[in-house]
């Protein structure tokens, strides 16, 4: 459906309006009323009904009913006979099906699919044939289903036919299927890269749903039977003296059953916890070694632990070791006991490398075959070891080339100056010899080049193989930027892989956004995984970012997994916090700027810009906002203006010094005590933030309280202050309150995690993003008895602080630069970048440069899989911008995604719009009824225009429209105010057709008689005059 159609022909609009003009309209005295309805659905409701009618007519009562599968259905109930005269009231007893009013017994059905029921009452005159009839008045009340247990059960009739009875009996002995319950517990699915942080994946076990379960594995507690098999890929040594593979943190946080650590030495440490609640630790004989799948499994059996190791080389050749320690005392293990971590964790550090599938069977040990351990399917689609050993291959080529150009300009130092002197000298020519191992295939000769050129520049030293990289991708990124069509692609695709293979994470992520969306390349989903894994694993964020949002949503066939989407968020929101403390150049302010308002683009500005310009003239005027708005800009790097730290304090210190702006004030006195562009001065500092907080900013009274507990250690002061600006609503307040009570620093209080949490959430709920990180934390693992877990909030927050990071905001500033500059390809792969990574307005500016596609520099075809894909994916954000709604529902509408249309999704979609205060989606369901499509019963509830579900069409739409012209949108009230006027021409038309239509009649049989006596008159009148 076209969002765009507001017009309409005017010489319909015209006759229209002249016809209303010269009907007129007769009102009639048709009523009918229902009383006392029900609210929900009742046995034996005495329901009274006041009506009356002009002419002899029926009184009919009805129910309709809406069902979970689209369908309606009328049900008459009763029907009399009306009689002309005054109103009369009627007392009639509601008998509604019994499915509708009982619990289902075996003998009511049972009706849990029953959405709705619409009780209507009606006054009908019979037409012209008859089984036609004609509504003159109606009214309708919903009556809400109740749940199932909410309804009384049916006192049936004392003797039950056989036949009945058979039928309940039935019922009672249909054989109960239990639900399932997996004795095997996948704690990983997929492959998790792990940057060898305080990062990991937690995972918590509840106990089972049967009893029969939940009793042997109460049993089991003291006497556990029970296995663990890891997949593990390492890429380096532990660096400390243990690093996290796999442990278990009980309620009292503490090591338990099982934990498994790898030493400095590249051993295992396997710990356990005994009966007595002390614990049994020791070595494996063998070592892990890198850069090979490793499977490793740990055995429980009562006293006995075994460990067993499968390892498959890049020849899938399978190395087996095996250990087994035996207990004096039994081992316990409550699973169901605190929580499990893969990786690292609040308490260890995890390894670096790779995690594969991970598996726990709680009640049993599977059969195990050592020599015949399958890889998993996950391990072996990605083929991480085959894309290290095609780098290794490349690397060491590169090395040698480096190597000898190193030498060659080490030896050029010694003599060849003075040869070359005399080569010139006497004008003599040499001839051109390359070394054997200068020589390079075709698609590596770009590389060879560069490295040449850096051996060259840097005289042989200091060159290696990540500056070759970063000298890749920026090859790669200046010829994306000669290019302007899809063409381009190809061309750097070798430079990436290349420069990818040299270590350089911009690169690895740019490739793995082309693989995973098809852009200039053939979609390879594996790959674009494997690309992303690498890149993360380097500690990466936007791939971090990628990664967290594939598990989140379970894109791309990655499982979905909120605990795995955690430990990537976790890891790149921890980083947000202290990237935001440590500004830089390569870090750009957020902003979430859509291509399709004008507004939002009208602001952007840089140093050049007029904007900008006028900006400076009223700071040196002395505009206090305007200063603050420099400053702002030129610090965070906002609205399109490079970040310029030691610019940006001049501003403030202006502001601060000058102006006495109290917000300036603040500013400049953080950037003082935190030396950030400027050396610090404490008591400078102070001194402004004292003058700030005396104006009344209340940002600066929570730094004062931040300075006396940093620098006075005056905790006292310091919680004083905070107290005071917590009261007036300072997120920074709350959260230093949660610090305080979470490290046990309130002064004459203990530590009280509880308090810290309920601080914690207040300060997330107003916005401090390191906050949201320290309640994601609680929510993902709880408070023993005061908070339960809450992993799919916690995911949520934590993505939220994510999605605030710098690195993030300097690819959305480049897509937005190339945007404004006209470079719709660049804009389009700098948008995808951020899109992959789940950030909704860059989702949204993708499918809208796709739907644009300006000057066709995109295949149709992939356009408008592009289209469907990305509004796809912005409408299932939290707050989706309502033009992808309007946008979306015309998709479904033409039936773009499958080639269907979907009528029903289409009108969800506007309803979601209109709802946001969006014309067009008022404008589209009108269109949508106007077209004969009948809106769904609960996109009406939900517009708050249930009663109308009923109505005629001509109350639908005009209720639609007049929404659609009374929104706050000026530039709807026109053409929402035509097609309303559209509405009510072709109600008075179909009103008094019937009319026009019989006055035409008798005219046409009236006419020859008036003309007969009319003459008969005149002569008369002629005759007696003369």
């Amino acid at each position: 459906m076209n969002n765009t159609v507001w017009t309409m022909d005017f010489y319909t609009l015209s006759k229209y309006f002249y016809f209303y003009l010269s009907m007129q309209v007769v009102w009639g005295l048709d009523e009918v009323t229902l009383l006392n309805p029900p609210e929900v659905p009742l046995p034996d409701h005495r329901l009274k009904i006041l009506y009356s009618c002009d002419e002899p007519a029926t009184v009919q009562l009805d129910c309709t009913v809406s069902y979970d599968t689209g369908i309606t259905s009328t049900i008459l109930l009763r029907q009399w006979s009306c009689i002309p005269g005054d109103p009369k009231i009627s007392t009639v007893v509601l008998n509604l099906p019994d499915w509708l009013v009982y619990q289902a017994d075996g003998i009511v059905p049972d009706s849990q699919w029953v959405l709705s029921c619409i009780l209507r009452a009606s006054v009908r005159y019979s037409g012209f044939a008859d089984t036609e009839f004609y509504v003159a008045a109606k009214d309708v009340a919903m009556l809400q289903p109740r749940p199932f247990y909410s309804r009384p059960v049916k006192q049936h009739q004392l003797c039950f036919p056989w036949s009945t009875k058979m039928l309940q009996l039935t019922q009672q002995l249909l054989p109960k299927q239990c639900p399932v319950e997996h004795e095997t517990v996948h704690l990983l699915s997929s492959i998790y890269a792990s940057t060898g942080e305080s990062f990991g994946i937690t995972k918590a076990l509840e106990p089972y749903s049967s009893d029969v379960l939940e009793s042997m594995r109460v049993k089991a507690i003291s006497f556990p039977w029970c296995m663990f098999s890891i997949w593990i890929f390492l890429t380096r040594k532990c660096p400390d003296s243990m690093c996290g593979i796999l442990h278990r943190i009980n309620s009292q946080n503490n090591y338990a059953t099982p934990t498994l650590f790898l030493t400095n030495s590249g051993q295992l440490h396997i710990q356990v916890t005994r009966e007595s609640e002390q614990s049994t630790a020791f070595l494996s004989p063998f070592k892990v070694p890198l850069n090979e799948w490793c499977q490793l499994s740990v055995m429980l059996q009562s006293k006995s632990v075994s460990v067993s190791m499968v390892c498959v080389d890049k020849q899938e050749q399978r190395t087996v070791q095996s250990t087994k320690h035996v207990l004096r005392h039994t081992v316990t293990l409550d699973d169901t006991q605190g929580y499990f971590v893969i990786g690292g964790g609040k308490f260890k550090k995890g390894v670096e490398g790779f995690f594969g599938p991970v598996v726990y069977y709680r009640n049993r040990i599977p059969p195990l075959s050592m020599a015949g351990v399958d890889i998993p399917d996950i391990v072996r689609a990605v083929n991480l070891t085959g894309w290290l050993q095609t780098c290794q291959e490349f690397r060491l080529e590169m090395n040698v080339k480096i190597r000898g150009y190193s030498l060659r300009m080490a030896d050029a130092e010694n003599c060849f100056y003075a040869f070359h002197k005399w080569m010139v000298k006497d004008r003599l020519t040499l001839k051109s010899q390359c070394e054997p191992w200068e020589a390079a295939v075709a698609h590596r000769r770009q590389a060879a080049k560069l490295a040449k050129l850096l051996s060259f520049k840097y005289g042989g030293r200091g060159v290696s193989l990540p500056a070759v990289g970063r000298a890749l991708f920026s090859l790669s990124l200046h010829t994306l930027s000669k290019g302007s069509s899809i063409g381009v692609v190809s061309r750097i695709l070798p430079l990436l892989l290349q420069a990818g293979c040299l270590a350089d994470n911009r690169a690895l992520h740019m490739l793995s956004v082309l693989y995973s969306t098809g852009l200039g390349v053939k979609k390879q989903p594996n790959k674009a995984f494997l690309l992303a894994l690498l890149a993360a694993q380097k500690d990466y964020r936007l791939a971090l970012l990628h990664l967290g949002h594939l598990h989140h949503q379970g894109l791309l066939g990655a499982p979905k997994d909120p605990d795995l989407a955690y430990g990537y968020y976790a890891n790149i929101a921890k980083q947000t916090t202290l990237d935001r403390h440590n500004p830089s150049p390569q870090q750009t302010f957020v902003e979430a700027v859509y291509l399709h308002n004008d507004d939002m683009l009208s602001v952007q500005t840089n140093e050049n810009h007029h904007i900008f310009h006028w900006l400076k003239l009223q700071a040196r005027r002395g505009a206090a906002q305007a200063e603050q708005a420099l400053a702002r800009m030129l610090f965070w790097g906002q609205q399109g203006v490079s970040p310029n730290i030691q610019k940006a304090v001049r501003h403030y210190e202006r502001g601060a010094v000058q102006w006495e702006d109290p917000v300036s004030m603040y500013d400049y006195g953080v950037i003082l005590l935190l030396g950030h562009g400027v050396e610090k001065d404490i008591p400078k500092a102070v001194t402004f933030l004292k003058k700030a907080m005396e104006k009344g900013f209340v940002p600066a009274i929570n730094a004062l309280a931040w300075y006396y507990e940093q620098f006075e250690h005056d905790y006292e002061q310091a919680v004083q202050l905070w107290e005071r600006a917590d009261l007036l609503k300072s997120p920074d307040a709350a959260l230093n309150l949660a610090v305080m009570y979470s490290q046990g620093r309130y002064p004459g209080k203990a530590a009280d995690q509880y308090m810290a949490y309920k601080y914690y959430l207040k300060s997330a709920e107003q916005g401090h993003i390191r906050a949201a990180v320290q309640l994601a934390d609680i929510w993902t693992i709880g408070i023993p008895d005061l908070v339960n877990r809450h992993p799919s909030d916690a995911v949520l927050w934590v993505k939220w602080a994510a999605e605030h990071n710098g690195y993030l905001g300097t690819v959305l500033r480049k897509a937005l630069d190339s945007y404004l500059k006209s470079d719709m390809f660049s804009s389009l792969l700098y948008y995808m970048m951020a899109a992959e990574s789940g950030y909704a307005a860059a989702q949204f500016n993708v499918a809208y440069l796709c739907d644009q596609n300006t000057g066709g520099f995109l295949d149709p075809t992939f356009a408008a899989h592009c289209m469907w894909r990305y509004y796809n994916l912005t409408i299932q954000s939290q707050k989706p911008d309502t033009y992808a709604l309007v946008r979306m529902g015309d998709l479904l509408y033409e039936g773009q995604g499958d080639g269907q249309k979907d009528l029903f999704s289409a009108a969800e979609m506007y309803k979601q719009a209109a709802l946001r205060k969006n014309p067009q989606g008022w404008y589209n369901l009108g269109l949508l009824a106007e077209e004969g499509y009948r809106l769904p019963l609960s996109v009406l509830i939900d517009l708050g225009l249930s009663e109308l579900y009923l109505a005629d069409e001509t109350l639908l739409l005009s209720a639609l429209y007049k929404r659609c012209r009374d929104s706050e949108d000026t530039d709807s009230y026109l053409p929402c105010s035509l097609a309303l006027l559209h509405v009510y021409l072709q109600s008075f038309q179909k009103d008094y057709s019937a009319a026009i239509k019989f006055s035409i009649a008798v005219a046409v049989v009236a006419a020859p008689t008036i003309f007969l006596i009319i003459p008969a008159v005149f002569r008369r009148r002629v005759l007696s005059v003369s």
